[in-house]
């Protein structure tokens, strides 16, 4: 499927977009699950609560769940207020995420937010990828820590898309940049891509490795959605025409970072960030093109792990390497 046709629209979406003002997430554009998702996998548990405001997502024995958008979307803002499972919950993979693996197969894109469960104790990690036209060679994965706890509230977790640049915001903070560059090519994302939102089992990679894996004793694990938000140029995947919100009602859409988000997003990943593709010298020699190596940023991951991101010898040989396709998630959980 080609979708050449919508280049004379990106930039009608993305003026739309770049109108919009920036600031406080407080009075975002939320609908109601029918509106903009459909069920996606997982029988009965997936329950739409609360007038049709939220949804929970389980995973047991028999399968995870999950949901995806009715629209494709070729740039925009996406969120979702989520809570995470307590207790143990190593193995446990929560996403929320946008891809087009569904529609091409060999180069597809995808933007990832994932949560990694842990063991009784252990905090729950959160992850970021960017995949760009099957780059999947290069995973651009970052990895932190974060300041709460994900299990006993709901946090936002936002992505803003546009042509140029990929912000993943917590909480209406900013917490990763990502800026397209001309030596990039067509690794970053610039095809249509659906919403998606998943519960799986990730034993066998999830936790130290696979080192801990799900445990159902402690099932159903349940994530919980709400404050669901779609705005974006939508592509219709049936008459494949796009078309794009306007900005009215749109006060609570951001554009980018500002100099106060800035500040909040360099204290984050100063303090919370535990691994970054960009300063990994196991996995690449030479950094990516695109990345800009912050001096700060590399001397605290290698002090933090000096075999990873420093000129340490490795103790042995075995290495995980993630990536994935939409569809591979979903398989993975049935």
């Amino acid at each position: 499927m080609g979708f050449s046709y919508l280049g004379c629209l990106v930039m009608v979406c993305c003026f739309l977009l770049g109108v919009l003002v920036s600031g406080s997430t407080k009075n975002l554009p939320i609908i109601h699950f029918d509106e903009g998702y459909t069920h996606l996998f997982g029988e009965d548990n997936l329950v739409v609560v609360r007038d049709g405001k939220s949804v929970h997502l389980s995973l047991d024995e028999r399968t995870g769940s999950g949901f995806v958008s009715q629209d494709l979307y070729l740039h925009g803002f996406f969120s979702a207020s989520i809570k995470l499972p307590a207790d143990y919950t190593a193995g446990v993979v929560v996403a929320f995420y946008m891809s087009n693996g569904d529609m091409f197969e060999k180069n597809h894109d995808e933007i990832d937010f994932e949560f990694l469960g842990n063991i009784r104790g252990k905090d729950w990690r959160i992850q970021t990828n960017i995949y760009g036209n099957g780059s999947t060679n290069v995973g651009r994965e970052e990895r932190y820590n974060l300041w709460f706890d994900p299990a006993e509230d709901y946090h936002q977790y936002s992505i803003l898309w546009t042509d140029s640049q990929i912000i993943f915001y917590v909480d209406n903070v900013p917490i990763r940049e990502f800026k397209r560059t001309e030596s990039m090519g067509g690794d970053f994302p610039s095809k249509p891509m659906t919403l998606y939102a998943t519960i799986w089992d990730g034993s066998d990679w999830a936790t130290n490795g696979g080192k801990y894996r799900v445990n159902y004793k402690y099932a159903p694990y349940i994530a919980e959605f709400s404050d669901l938000v779609l705005h974006g140029c939508a592509v219709d995947p049936i008459e494949h025409m796009a078309r794009c919100d306007n900005a009215e009602g749109s006060e609570g859409i951001p554009t980018g970072v500002t100099r106060v988000q800035r500040i909040k997003m360099e204290g984050f990943r100063k303090k919370h960030m535990t691994y970054s593709y960009c300063y990994d010298h196991i996995r690449y020699k030479v950094p990516p093109s695109e990345c800009v190596i912050n001096p700060q940023e590399a001397e605290r991951l290698r002090t933090f792990d000096p075999v990873t991101f420093g000129n340490g010898r490795r103790h042995h040989s075995k290495r995980h390497h993630h990536s994935r396709i939409s569809q591979a998630k979903v398989t993975s959980s049935i």
